[in-house]
């Protein structure tokens, strides 16, 4: 025998955002015991008539403080317990299916008060429910009240006022046209409120419009696009800042898309720039990459080119006149060194540094670069790399005056960040046209033996690539025949751990034990 069919319960609401009567009615439901099924829900449309007639025009007219939710804006309810319920059972749900129910109720979907009050009745009869996030009617309302926040963002974001012409110049009227997808326009009007509050406006939509009169808020029925005033020179010049602040290079279609949607892009007076601008950007990025780099900015001053330096700087240092006299040699050799421009890094250094120490020391020390203080002073190793450079040779008794001290690379290379300039490694390129400098200069002091400090040096002095932490402390032959001792640069030291820095000094320290015979002048 089959089931007799369930009689079928209309509801229509007072408008398409009656969350009260919504409330009122979806309570009187449950008390029935009125199934979600034997319910349809209908709304009726709002009242007609002039958005901008006289007050006594039939109209919504509202006169709350600025910032202040509108009257007929939905407001926070109160928790359904709070209530006298029309029955002796309690009704309870979770305050944010409350707070769900206020945004969904703002949907374009003529199903949402049937999703509403199918959840309502599910949560009074399904317990379990609340703890499943994943049920079909949660997500859906859900993913619905996510659609009514998106379209409030976008409200506030792509309303564009103009000037209604005729208009007193002392207090004119700015109106403006959007088309929202959902029923919104109460619930974003607050926002224009404390937005422009000393400002007369209206915003027109297709199926509501709001006005703010400086005072009060006045509701009316929709309009038509042409309603709203044709664009004006203040447009013009904000079309003109838009066409210059358009930057080619960070042009991304698919990004800008989803941030502000084809469809909005009707009633945006810069939309109308975005296909032309879209187009050309190809073209204007490579007019830009060919117009090259500027320079970056400067700390120092570049030095100039010493007036007594006339050297060919294509010819091999072979070729140099350089005098008997090694520290002569060595002169020249560093004013040639300043004015090398054999690769890019010497172009934005301040200055070369050359080596310094006695000619014809015993012991040669090999550095990667300059730092920035040594850039600026134009000596080796007085950073505080070359601080504990300095502390290690008083631990180790070795004059540092009796040692010649050098850079592989002998100008600064650095990146820009704020005011300051940041290390930067020399790639091999670099390091390989900046050799030769490095063998004159040892053929001139010809030391017993070298020091590397780090891979760059050891890879200038030895030719191949170095495992400085495998190879560390040990004696190698360069191909010229020096003795070379690979070990740690102490800027190594001062990026590690903290709390393994007294460790990893005292090994470093004993790496350079190796060499304190020849540092100190005795047989190697």
């Amino acid at each position: 025998m089959s089931a007799l069919p369930l009689a079928t319960t209309t509801v229509t609401l007072d408008g398409d955002t009656d969350w009260p009567g919504f409330r009122r009615e979806a309570r009187a439901l449950l008390a029935r015991g009125t199934p979600p099924d034997a319910v349809e829900w209908h709304t009726q449309a709002s009242a007609a008539g002039d958005l901008f007639a006289s007050a006594g025009a039939d109209v919504d007219a509202v006169s709350d403080e600025p910032g202040e939710t509108p009257a007929t804006t939905p407001t926070l309810p109160v928790p359904a317990t709070a209530s006298k319920p029309s029955t002796s059972s309690s009704l309870s749900v979770p305050p944010a299916f409350i707070q769900l129910c206020e945004t969904v109720v703002l949907h374009s979907d003529p199903g949402r008060f049937g999703l509403l009050y199918r959840l309502l009745w599910r949560l009074q009869h399904e317990p379990g429910l609340r703890h499943d996030p994943l049920d079909a009617d949660r997500v859906q309302a859900q993913h619905m009240a996510q659609a009514v926040r998106r379209d409030m963002h976008k409200m506030k974001a792509f309303v564009r006022f103009r000037t209604l012409a005729g208009e007193d110049a002392a207090s004119p009227l700015h109106v403006a046209w959007f088309e929202p997808e959902h029923h919104i326009v109460e619930a974003v009007a607050p926002f224009f409120v404390r937005r422009f509050t000393q400002m007369r406006w209206a915003i027109l939509t297709p199926e509501r419009s709001v006005e703010w009169n400086g005072e009060s808020l006045r509701f009316g029925p929709g309009a038509i696009k042409q309603d709203a005033p044709p664009a004006d020179a203040g447009e013009a010049l904000w079309l003109v800042y838009y066409r210059h602040i358009f930057n080619p290079a960070r042009l991304k279609l698919a990004m800008m898309q989803k941030e502000m949607p084809r469809r909005y892009w009707r009633n945006l007076p810069e939309a109308e720039l975005i296909s032309p601008l879209a187009s050309e950007a190809m073209a204007r990025s490579g007019r830009m990459v060919d117009a090259g780099a500027t320079e970056p900015a400067r700390r120092i001053a570049p030095l100039p080119r010493p007036p007594s330096v006339e050297m060919d700087m294509t010819q091999d240092v072979s070729t140099f006149d350089l005098s008997d006299d090694p520290r002569k040699a060595l002169e020249q050799l560093a004013r040639a060194t300043n004015v090398c421009r054999e690769c890019p890094i010497g172009e934005h250094a301040t200055q070369s540094v050359f080596g310094e120490g006695p000619v014809h020391a015993t012991l040669m020390v090999v550095g990667e670069q300059p730092g920035d203080q040594e850039d600026l002073r134009g000596r080796p190793f007085v950073g505080p790399a070359g601080k504990l450079f300095d502390r290690a040779m008083a631990d180790l008794g070795w004059p540092r005056d009796r040692l010649w001290v050098t850079n592989a690379v002998k100008h600064f290379k650095f990146e820009l960040r704020g005011k300051r300039r940041i290390h930067k490694t020399p790639s091999q390129q670099e390091a390989a046209a900046c050799l030769h400098w490095l063998e004159s200069e040892i053929a001139q002091v010809r030391p017993v033996a070298l020091i590397a400090l780090g891979a760059t040096a050891a890879r200038a002095l030895l030719g191949r690539p170095v495992a400085v932490m495998r190879e560390r402390g040990q004696w190698h032959e360069s191909p010229r025949g020096e003795k070379v001792l690979v070990t740690l640069h102490p800027s190594a030291l001062l990026r590690g751990d903290p709390q393994q820095h007294e460790e990893a000094y005292a090994a470093w320290l004993n790496d350079l034990s190796q060499a304190s015979g020849i540092a100190l002048d005795k047989a190697p």
